[in-house]
């Protein structure tokens, strides 16, 4: 149950540098003494940096999550939403170009610096690129809106922004102290959320002519505040900023040992198909498979309420706008609980408030469709009371708790279990796996409700609304295509008993993996010349 989609991815040397990873060993074995208490006493400046890293991030993935209301305002079909889509893709997809990221880089300048910065560059002179062109490709005042160069163009943002978190995830475990590294996880989650949040929520308000003269304005004006091209131009200078100050004066360290504080000194060259064996290697392992398989299979409980309840809110009569807008009192509270939930999680059982969180999420589920089947009776005939709107606050408020506790529990636990020599891939592995994890229920849940759906229209009895020729007919014959089996409740009745039964099943094995030492997980073996 979400009120808005979120959800939520180069270069190489010259020839005349080296182009060279690290590979190394532990000098002793892994103790759980090596985790140690956190500590943020010189490690306060990089927790800021990191942060504010994630913030940029998360400016163009709220920026494409708002387009499509720019072109639903200038007449875009849903053929052409769907299009537009693809833009999101990169996120789920940069598992395929993490192994590069890791592997090539230009030693002297740094490991993730040599991804980031250009990275970074290329994203603030692209939005400067935008800024001059999107108002002709997203059309209006009769001109057609060019949806397929506009999913082009914002796939490659997104894929800047997909290829700058991977150099951020992976300089994140060795930019902080190992005791501090689960501080990671909070940065992620509130940086993207307050980059988002500038990103959709502030650009879609101070857009809009109807906020700005109704809260900002003294004289009403036809345009709001900002638009499109001088939005894409501030943040691609702000980008470019940015990215001199971290190049100049934020220093790369050298990869340290995950447990100690001793550095590894030995180093091997590892071209890009090494890079890829080990993400072969990655999926071979016990410890990682047991994981991916709960990665893929726990979010097929919370799917129906996630992708579909805010659609039946709509079908009963609750205004689309309304329903965007919840997502702006939600903001705060997404800011807060990472940083509530960091306590938590930033130690050496983090998994334990995974488990924990599970059956509060399942039974919101549960509640959120019941509310969604009692809208109808609340919202009449187009009006929709303030207790309504109070009582859906209050329910995607307890849901955004526990959903992200878990998030925050799981990306706390990458973090601990993440091998530093491969850090950008090994935590993209793992991102990607929730990302697909949540991604492929979501589209089959979405896709059967159609199909689990009975509908008959009111004025023609043998016609069964079973597609767009009879629904058609049914309304030239003044009828309506009624609902007389909804297949959304068939599918949380299955979610809800299918969560139990995972979570019964599953949760030794999440206890079992937890309990592993960190050197289960590791990828990189050296051995001694």
């Amino acid at each position: 149950m979400s009120t808005a989609r979120r959800r939520p991815q180069g270069g190489s040397a010259g020839d005349d540098q080296s182009v060279l990873i690290t590979e190394y060993q532990p000098k002793e074995p892994l103790a759980e003494k090596d985790e140690g208490t956190p500590d943020i006493r010189g490690d306060r400046r990089n927790i800021a940096i990191l942060l504010f890293l994630y913030i940029l991030q998360g400016i163009p993935i709220g920026l494409i999550a708002a387009i499509p209301m720019l072109l639903q305002n200038r007449g875009a079909s849903y053929k052409q939403q769907a299009e537009f889509s693809f833009a999101y893709w990169p996120f789920s997809l940069k598992l395929l170009w993490a192994p590069i990221v890791d592997s090539l880089y230009v030693r002297r300048f740094g490991r993730r610096k040599s991804w980031l910065v250009p990275v970074q560059y290329l994203l603030g002179g692209f939005m400067m690129f935008l800024s001059y062109y999107v108002d002709r490709w997203l059309g209006g005042d009769g001109v057609e809106p060019n949806v397929a160069l506009l999913a082009l163009l914002f796939f490659l943002l997104n894929f800047l922004a997909a290829t700058q978190d991977i150099a951020v995830d992976g300089w994140a475990l060795t930019m902080l102290k190992r005791c501090n590294v689960g501080y990671a996880s909070t940065c992620n989650s509130v940086g993207q959320t307050a980059g988002y949040f500038l990103g959709y929520v502030v650009f879609i308000a101070l857009e809009s002519k109807d906020f700005c003269n109704k809260y900002l304005r003294d004289s009403p004006l036809n345009e709001g505040m900002i638009t499109l091209p001088r939005f894409l131009w501030f943040w691609g200078i702000v980008f470019v900023v940015a990215t001199t100050l971290v190049a100049i004066f934020k220093k790369e360290n050298d990869i340290e040992d995950a447990h100690t504080d001793a550095r590894y000194t030995e180093e091997h060259e590892l071209n890009i198909r090494q890079s890829y064996k080990i993400l072969l290697d990655m999926v071979k392992m016990r410890p990682v498979q047991i994981l991916a398989a709960i990665l893929l299979t726990v979010k097929v409980t919370f799917s129906a309420s996630d992708a579909v309840t805010s659609l039946k809110l709509i079908d009963a009569g609750v205004p689309k706008d309304q329903l965007a807008l919840l997502a702006i009192p939600l903001i705060p509270l997404q800011l807060v609980l990472p940083l509530v939930m960091g306590r938590y999680t930033n130690g050496p059982r983090p998994m334990d408030v995974y488990l924990k969180a599970i059956p509060y999420r399942i039974l919101l589920a549960a509640v959120a469709t019941m509310f969604a089947y009692a809208t109808p009776f609340m919202v009449r005939q187009g009006h929709v009371p303030v207790y309504y709107y109070a009582l859906l606050i209050v329910l995607y408020a307890c849901y955004q708790v526990f959903l992200y506790s878990m998030f925050v529990a799981a990306m706390a636990f990458f973090a601990k279990i993440s091998d530093p020599a491969v850090g950008g891939t090994y935590m993209t592995f793992l991102n990607t796996l929730c990302n697909l994890g949540g991604n492929w229920p979501n589209t089959v849940v979405l896709w059967l409700v159609d199909v689990l759906t009975y509908k008959q229209c009111s004025s023609i009895a043998d016609n069964a609304c079973l597609n767009k020729e009879e629904q058609q007919s049914c309304e030239s014959s003044q009828g309506k295509c009624d609902i007389t089996f909804d297949g959304y409740y068939l599918e949380s009745f299955f979610c809800v008993v299918y969560g139990i039964i995972w979570l019964l099943v599953v949760h030794k094995w999440i206890v079992y993996l937890q309990d592993l030492p960190v050197r289960s997980w590791l990828v990189v073996k050296h051995k001694s010349r």
